[in-house]
């Protein structure tokens, strides 16, 4: 009797088998005359054996094992003895079931299966995808993950890691950079990586800076003790960012960066997978906005800044702080991704999160407050715009860091810090970018 329904586009949750499908899960508003079962069936049959009209070559037995299927049709609020009359759409969490040998370990195909020609859908976004082990476990993920960064650097697992990204963000020569690598170092930052914006240029080259600041940590780590990684960043057109790469590991890299979205994230998954790129590797999250931030369209956020860098390999991963800052992703969201980024995702390591994006000393408490000890907090302005200078910069993140951990306000704290005390009092807990702020600097 199962085999007869083997075929249609449309089952519920327990007539098929979870492990060998792909459940994608999607918010839809539509006229209320329509029948969102019967649309997620045509949806369904246009994402995997079918097209807008029948065709012979889709037969039953080719259904049967690739069609998708709609397991649910969940209508929110949920009418039940007819509509009001005020009510002319409808709003609706759908489930369609993705055969997994649809998809295999091709993350171009899972994209192109489940949010393909459905894209274009008007409200329309697909919110998760529920992986099944089998397709996990043909991903390899993080190789280093959390306890990699912390290993590389050689410290214990007590305490956030500091990240410092230079400034300017572009156009400037190997030598300023040198300078404020040295600066920032020195003043204890465990990770400097290169601004997304800056890659392999002709007026500053990755591999050129490799070489440079590999000597000053060097340098650095004798002075103080403390090591420091740099993430030169790859990004670069397919294939030179892979003989880029390389180059840079030859030249002594320690880490590196990419911008997943923009090379795309299997481009990403093949530097994390070559045995010969060594290092961890920092997933930039640039172009992320345009995957999710209609709430009409579009991939939900905790997909692109989540399960797609972990899937793809990435180590540790730049996302928005939604407390303070530039304050433009809700908190609500940005903990989501941090958890596809760091709970059990099958077998893969856990993806260290970098919030950043305006940050401050101010902000230390709320971050740590909101992900624990094992992050990467990520400054650029924050670090460089202080009043002494980027080593006192630093410092005033290490002294918040320290205050948090200590169980200390950091008010207080910066009574007996200066570079602390210096950074609470240029910068006010919440950094505001208002746009009267900044017509004030032209």
């Amino acid at each position: 009797m199962a085999d007869a329904f083997a075929d249609k586009p449309i089952a519920i949750p327990e007539g098929i088998d979870m492990e060998n499908h792909v459940i994608a899960t999607y918010w839809a508003k539509a006229d209320k005359a329509m029948d969102m079962s019967l649309m997620g069936q045509i949806l369904a049959i246009e994402q995997t054996t079918g097209t807008w009209v029948p065709v012979p070559g889709e037969t039953p037995e080719v259904r049967a094992k690739h069609v998708a299927k709609v397991i649910g049709v969940y209508e929110a609020p949920a009418h039940e003895y007819g509509l009001p009359e005020d009510v002319k759409e409808r709003q609706y969490i759908i489930q369609i079931a993705f055969p997994a040998a649809n998809v295999e370990d091709q993350l171009p195909m899972l994209l192109t299966a489940t949010i393909g020609n459905i894209s274009l859908v008007p409200n329309f976004k697909l919110l998760d995808l529920r992986m099944p082990k089998t397709t996990l476990d043909q991903y390899q993920g993080p190789r280093f993950g959390i306890h990699g960064w912390y290993e590389a650097l050689g410290i214990e697992k007590d305490r956030p890691i500091m990240n410092n990204m230079i400034k300017p963000c572009s156009g400037y020569p190997l030598e300023v950079g040198a300078r404020l690598f040295r600066e920032v170092a020195v003043g204890g930052c465990d990770v400097i990586k290169d601004d997304e914006l800056i890659a392999d240029m002709c007026y500053n080259g990755a591999v050129d800076r490799v070489k440079a600041y590999m000597e000053i940590e060097r340098q650095v780590f004798e002075e103080t003790g403390e090591h420091t990684l740099y993430t030169v960043n790859v990004t670069d057109r397919l294939p030179r960012m892979f003989d880029l790469a390389k180059r840079c590991i030859d030249a002594g890299a320690n880490a590196m960066m990419v911008n997943y979205l923009a090379v795309g994230p299997e481009a990403m998954r093949a530097l994390a997978e070559d045995p010969a790129i060594g290092v961890p590797i920092l997933a930039h999250m640039d172009v992320g906005g345009a995957y999710f931030m209609s709430p009409y369209q579009g991939i939900s956020s905790s997909i692109i800044f989540g399960k797609i860098p972990r899937l793809c390999g990435a180590d540790s991963i730049v996302l928005p702080f939604s407390l303070g800052g530039k304050g433009i992703y809700m908190h609500d969201r940005f903990m989501a991704a941090c958890r596809n980024l760091t709970f059990p995702f099958g077998g893969l390591k856990p993806v260290l999160p970098m919030p950043s994006g305006g940050i401050t000393p101010a902000n230390v408490p709320d971050i740590i407050g909101s992900l624990g000890k094992e992050i990467m907090i990520g400054s650029g302005g924050g670090i460089h715009a202080h009043p002494k200078g980027p080593t006192a910069g630093v410092k005033a993140f290490r002294q918040a860091i320290d205050a948090v951990l200590q169980g200390v306000p950091i008010e207080e704290y910066s009574k007996e810090h200066e570079e602390l005390g210096i950074a609470l009092g240029t910068w006010q807990k919440k950094t505001e970018f208002k746009i009267e702020k900044e017509r004030a600097r032209f």
